[in-house]
């Protein structure tokens, strides 16, 4: 009898304290039809997403460089839109990989791209290599970015 008492209590306890949990959606206590008094102005005549794209076929190719914005998508980039469509997916494009990551030594190709200048507001100076399973996978993830990576002669 005790134990048909806690497989019934169980879950029912379980739900009430996950809907207990649950609350209004607006912390700030304002209605949703008011304005909140922050604004976001940008600077006239300055993309708020601008980088700079370096990608070479090997360390001792030489670089093709493009130009990106973003909102809206611009610059030199063969590809803006897909690129910028391609940073968006991805919650933190320029995060390094961990120093302390595990990663299989997957060797996926001699590349090198480096990016740099502004995104969402924050500044980009960083590397893209293919050296490992790690640094393979950050580049897949923004690969629209480097465009038709330059072939080695």
């Amino acid at each position: 009898m005790r134990y048909r008492t806690l497989l019934l209590t169980t879950p029912g306890l379980a739900m009430i304290l996950s809907l207990a949990a649950c609350g209004d959606e607006q912390s700030s206590g304002k209605p949703a039809d008011q304005p909140s008094g922050t604004t976001s102005v940008q600077p006239s005549g300055t993309p708020a997403d601008s980088l700079r794209i370096q990608v070479r076929a090997s360390a001792e190719a030489p670089a093709k460089t493009w130009t990106l914005n973003c909102a809206p998508p611009g610059g030199d980039h063969p590809k803006a839109a897909d690129a910028c469509a391609a940073l968006t997916k991805v919650k933190q494009p320029f995060k390094p990989v961990p120093k302390d990551q595990m990663c299989t030594q997957i060797y996926g190709g001699p590349e090198i791209a480096t990016v740099t200048g502004t995104w969402q507001g924050e500044k980009i100076d960083t590397r893209f290599t293919r050296k490992d399973g790690c640094q393979l996978h950050r580049w897949s993830a923004v690969g629209a970015l480097f465009g038709d990576v330059p072939k080695v002669r």
